[in-house]
């Protein structure tokens, strides 16, 4: 099984800009005018971090030419991951020698013990530092174990052990959704130096999960300030995922802002942004090319793109704009191709008309030419994978609701054990119940009560950044198990019908997980193999390709590659639905599914039945909002979306991609 093959993204996903512009067309000045800091889109994240690689190598390699030290800048979190993985490649496979590289990290908690798991220092230490050959007395971090009252010495001899070595010559940032680099926060001056600051809440929030919950996240920090970021000879911002698309958008395109500290850079004479192309999804030269150049109009969903665009801008509806509407607004080109508005307003039209449907199964007995679902066979088995026992209610609940109802046999796969985003605190609860049950019914079995007292020693003596112990994961993975099934069941699915994958890679016991492995892979493979469905969805979030979503997508992915060939799978078809975050873009979706107020609320009562992904939740995020009340926000927000563009109206709607095998 070859799982070293880059799999192909599903259709209409990719965002890049290249897909929009002639072929031919490279980037020019033109295509940039409106980006304030020179930006490198690759259409996979994979390619994004090969090009730093090779350039930090590069640099190495020409300071070790020299005799020189090569002094790199050094940030942790989940994006750089990708690219410490190609530079410990490059090192193993290519032998690039890291001997003259001289490393500073960017920032650290305050108090922090390095050695924790939650520490900056400890994340670079295992993902780069230990892994190649660089002088273990050239990494060099800041003392988060010193008083308050002799931190702004501390922070000043750091300053002073930076300029020792000559400065910075490649600084690598991050950033966050707020515009935070290092631990700056939106306020930070622009002449900052390293310094100790308080958190926001929304930074902290960030890293809830590493810590067990947000009330564990220190509330102090160390960061080089703006300014220290700004002395170093080149400075690059690698922003992976759809997340960090508003951001990149504002950082590049946007004003100079302190509520806006990534904006800063625009301010060094040797910056660059690299992103993958769904990070790049903001910026005008994606999201709006026919505003920078002349674009391909052969591709419909670009067309499609540019009519709900204008419709948005002018606040029509879709048979309402006039060839003066196309005109005024950068799409002459789009109208003398088409001859006239009318004729390509009635396409638009009903091409998103054809993607609304009341039955994501397909309708019985009716012709469904224009239909997304075929109406054969009348009653299909459906597999429906969930990477976290609650993604299937959140994203898709009421089209789940009506393949139930309408018949169909609908198998759920639940691909990961989802015990890692389980919190301590919820667990204790369920060791309080278990107690009463002991004493109550299970007085001849003293195994169940040693059981249960073994966690319970574990999560009085647990320290931070200690990884769970089996019997805690295997409760933790029990109480998801349970929810699941009470949420499904709630919307009909046989209990039969339920399957609890736990696929290996996940389970770690830690945020950071395994590669896809080929069990992970073979797992999907015998499922699919034994049901053979006639339709399948799968949650298609491709932004993060070091998250859970991405890496359970490409095991079903490289599972439909092992099976293209079967004769029943010619006649399966795959929908693709979203994470809890974010919706697919109108021009993007190709089945569409209306849901009633009383769907709605049980869809609803569904996402309710993950009790502990609501109360203490591990992975909300910065977004404040309740799983259930994102999955409404978002169901009311397509809705609105096509009612705005002429359509019905619907209360509420959710939305897939297609995907073919």
């Amino acid at each position: 099984m070859d799982l070293s093959k880059k799999l192909v993204s599903p259709n209409k996903l990719f965002a890049g800009a290249t897909y929009y512009l002639p072929k031919n067309m490279a980037h020019s000045d033109i295509i940039t005018k409106y980006e304030k800091i020179p930006t490198l889109i690759f259409n996979d994240a994979s390619d994004a971090y090969k090009d730093v690689a090779q350039e930090i190598a590069a640099l190495i390699k020409e300071k070790q030419a020299k005799g020189e030290a090569c002094v790199l800048g050094l940030s942790s979190g989940t994006t750089p991951v990708g690219l410490y993985k190609e530079l410990i490649r490059l090192h193993k496979e290519e032998g690039v020698s890291f001997k003259n590289v001289v490393a500073f990290t960017l920032d650290e908690f305050y108090k922090m013990d390095i050695k924790s798991q939650q520490s900056y220092t400890e994340f670079i230490l295992q993902n780069l530092i230990e892994q190649v050959d660089i002088d273990p007395d050239k990494f060099f971090f800041p003392d988060s174990s010193l008083p308050i009252e002799e931190m702004h010495e501390a922070c000043k001899a750091y300053e002073q052990k930076i300029e020792s070595y000559g400065g910075i010559d490649l600084q690598l940032l991050g950033v966050s959704r707020n515009g935070v680099i290092g631990f700056n926060e939106p306020g930070s001056s622009f002449y900052s130096r390293t310094r100790v600051i308080v958190l926001d809440t929304q930074t902290r929030s960030q890293s809830a999960s590493k810590f067990n919950g947000l009330q564990n996240v220190p509330r102090r920090g160390i960061t080089m300030g703006i300014q220290t970021i700004l002395k170093a000879k080149k400075i690059i911002l690698l922003a992976i995922g759809e997340h960090k698309a508003p951001i990149i958008n504002a950082t590049v395109e946007g004003d100079i802002t302190d509520k806006n500290p990534a904006s800063f850079l625009q301010n060094h004479p040797n910056v660059k942004v690299v992103v993958d192309s769904y990070a790049a999804m903001n910026l005008i030269r994606v999201k709006t090319p026919w505003l920078v150049d002349t674009c391909d109009w052969t591709n419909e969903q670009l067309v499609c793109k540019a009519a709900v665009w204008l419709c948005q801008k002018t606040g029509k509806t879709i048979l309402k704009l006039t060839d003066k509407d196309y005109n005024d607004n950068g799409l002459s080109d789009l109208i003398a191709q088409e001859g006239a508005a009318y004729k390509l307003n009635i396409r638009v039209f009903n091409e998103l008309q054809h993607t609304i449907t009341g039955w994501p199964g397909g309708k019985p007995n009716a012709d469904d030419t224009y239909r997304p679902e075929r109406k054969d066979p009348a009653q299909k088995r459906v597999v429906v994978f969930s990477p976290h026992p609650d993604d299937d209610v959140i994203s898709m609940g009421g089209t789940l609701l009506r393949l139930v109802e309408q018949g169909h046999e609908v198998h759920m796969g639940y691909e990961v054990s989802g015990n890692y985003a389980v919190a301590d605190d919820y667990v204790s609860r369920f060791l309080l119940f278990l107690d009463e049950c002991t004493q109550e019914y299970d007085k001849e079995n003293p195994k169940h009560a040693d059981y249960i007292k073994k966690i319970r020693d574990f999560l009085s003596a647990k320290q931070q950044g200690e990884h769970d112990i089996i019997e805690l994961r295997k409760m933790k993975s029990l109480i998801r198990r349970m929810e699941a099934k009470a949420a499904v069941k709630y919307l009909g699915v046989k209990e039969q019908n339920i399957h609890f994958l736990n696929l290996p890679f996940y389970e770690t016991g830690t945020e950071q997980k395994m590669p896809i492995g080929e069990k992970d892979v073979e797992i999907i493979y015998n499922l699919l193999k034994d049901l053979k469905p006639q339709q399948i969805f799968a949650a298609g979030d491709l932004s993060d390709p070091h998250g859970t979503h991405r890496v359970c997508l490409d095991a079903v992915l490289y599972a439909l590659e092992m099976l293209k060939d079967e004769e029943w799978m010619k006649d399966c078809w795959v929908w693709l639905y979203r994470g809890a975050w974010a919706e697919w873009d109108i021009d993007q979706i190709e089945m569409c599914v209306p849901i009633s107020p009383e769907e709605l609320m049980r869809k609803r009562e569904a996402i309710l039945r993950h009790g502990s992904q609501k109360e203490g939740a591990m992975f909300l995020g910065e977004d404040v909002r309740e799983f259930w009340q994102r999955a409404e926000d978002r169901n009311h927000a397509t809705a609105d979306l096509y009612d705005s563009l002429g359509m019905a109206e619907y209360e509420a709607m959710e939305a897939f991609v297609k995907y073919w095998p």
